[in-house]
């Protein structure tokens, strides 16, 4: 197989015709070089889930096959069922696997939107990281109202104009296409057939209503038992366990308890090791420990994929500034992660060694956060660029091209100033590591510092020059009042990081 790889997880509106979904699955296997791994259908939910993945010269052909098979055999004005939808292929997400970036995935995404409008006449709607304006980057969003909805006011309500295709629907409805991070479509059941319950719990864990980051829930009849339904869009960010146990404390309150808990497609390894390593509180746990992992490591030979740097040093526009701003954070995490891990266990540091437990926790998330911010800073600035290639040839053009490249050049601020946010909270960490943590490594926190210093000079030039090309200044002043702030909280972190590289280790600063 292929070492670039593309994953794509298209939902369509059919869970009990057989021969339907089957016909489907043909047609996307149809496509040489592509490999079908799942398929999950659900006759409650009049729904199914096919997973797969090929290089991504494959995907788009793929993708379309099976667009175009739903679309001759799915009528959205004879379909029902529990889960919402607003085509007969209702979404279809494009996921970068293995040597592949987020901003690639999201031009397979443009390229199937333009064929599918073009060639199938029906309207696409791009999100996530694909999308072209902020008010669709979340799938709930571009869904509201479902299908009938969409019916009354796609040619009347600017905000329905579709990205490609034409503005009007037919029987297959429309389809949303975009680039995401791994999702994992969870559904937990309750010992109860009270819907009502399963709404609230819903509620309260889904983050639209006051609940969980990255997680999005419904409450549903299936199969005559109460069921929450989610869709985990970030697990690193927002474990399993986590939300699992404030399902089980809520259900508890309504005198119910988990009956079972179930998969739609595939999830990821690492989310499941993280799971077991909650449950298991093995707070030292390193991934290699798992004999697959390092049995795997040993007989592969490698990874043959360019590094980050290798990408950033190829001479194409990304990534730039922006995504070593959030890797030279990364890096900061990760340093302030290994000086609190360097202190547990050790006698010496035993009053702080719960405190070292949670400091290498909260290091991680925000190393992973980092992590990605290097490819969503790819993806805005990608973003950007595309906005500015819309024609302008005609008045019309001329003001949405300056909207998209308004919207986008707002969105391309937002991630630099997330990063800022993030390597502060890395700063203070370790600042308190600083003071608290095992003395051998506090070399380690001080290079630390200097890489979190180096991501918040440069995070915080990307948002002042994106700032200044916006014409909303309003908002450019609040996020540069915003980086004065932070600046303020970065320069205490640093002294009291100063002083204590003073009297702990006697190296004046």
């Amino acid at each position: 197989m292929t070492n670039k790889l593309v994953e794509c997880v298209p939902n369509f509106s059919e869970g009990r015709r057989v021969e339907v979904v089957d016909a489907i699955v043909q047609a996307i296997q149809s496509v040489p070089g592509v490999h079908v791994l799942d398929r999950s259908s659900d006759a409650d939910h009049n729904r199914s889930v096919i997973t797969f993945v090929g290089s991504p010269d494959v995907m788009v052909d793929a993708a379309f096959a099976g667009i175009a098979k739903a679309a001759e055999l799915i009528d959205l004005d004879s379909h029902s069922g529990e889960h919402p939808r607003l085509g007969a292929t209702d979404v279809v997400p494009f996921i970068p696997l293995a040597g592949v970036t987020m901003a690639e995935c999201v031009e397979l995404a443009r390229q199937l939107g333009q064929r599918v409008g073009e060639e199938l006449t029906i309207p696409v709607y791009l999100y996530e990281a694909a999308a072209t304006r902020p008010d669709r980057e979340n799938l709930a969003d571009v869904r509201k109202g479902e299908y009938e909805k969409l019916k009354e006011t796609i040619g009347v309500d600017p905000g329905r104009v579709p990205d490609f295709g034409p503005s009007r629907v037919g029987k297959a409805g429309a389809t949303v296409i975009g680039a995401r991070a791994p999702l994992i479509a969870y559904n937990v059941y309750l010992t109860t057939d009270d819907v009502g319950i399963a709404k609230e719990i819903a509620k309260a864990v889904r983050h639209s209503s006051g609940g969980f980051h990255f997680v999005k829930g419904l409450g549903l009849l299936v199969e005559g038992r109460a069921q929450v339904s989610m869709n985990l869009t970030d697990f690193s960010r927002t474990p399993v366990a986590r939300v699992v146990e404030a399902i089980r404390r809520e259900a508890a309150r309504y005198g119910v308890m988990v009956h079972h808990s179930e998969l739609v497609g595939l999830i990821p390894q690492k989310a499941l090791v993280d799971a077991a390593q909650w449950y298991l509180q093995l707070d030292q746990f390193e991934p290699d420990q798992i004999l697959e992992t390092r049995l795997f490591a040993a007989l592969s030979g490698g990874d043959s994929q360019p590094s980050f740097l290798e990408r950033l040093a190829d001479g194409t526009a990304t990534p730039g500034g922006g995504s070593a701003a959030a890797y030279s954070g990364a890096m900061a995490a990760a340093l302030a992660s290994m000086v609190a891990r360097v202190t547990i266990g050790k006698k010496k540091y035993a009053d702080v060694e719960a405190r070292m437990v949670e400091i290498a926790r909260e290091a991680d998330s925000l190393r992973v956060e980092l992590e990605q911010g290097v490819e969503r800073d790819c993806a805005a600035f990608d973003a950007v660029m595309a906005a500015f290639k819309l024609p302008k040839d005609t008045d019309a053009e001329k003001a949405a091209r300056a909207e998209a490249v308004e919207k986008a050049t707002y969105h391309a601020a937002l991630v630099p100033l997330d990063a800022c946010r993030q390597v502060i909270r890395v700063l203070e960490l370790i600042a308190e590591l600083a003071e608290t943590a095992n003395v051998n490594a506090i070399s380690d926190a001080a290079s630390g510092a200097a890489m979190a210093r180096a991501a918040l000079t440069a995070a915080g030039m990307n948002v002042k020059v994106n700032a200044g090309s916006i014409s909303d200044h309003k908002a450019a002043d609040g996020w540069l009042a915003e980086l004065l702030t932070l600046e303020g909280r970065a320069r205490t972190a640093e002294a009291r990081i100063q002083q204590m590289i003073r009297e702990r280790a006697g190296i004046g600063a």
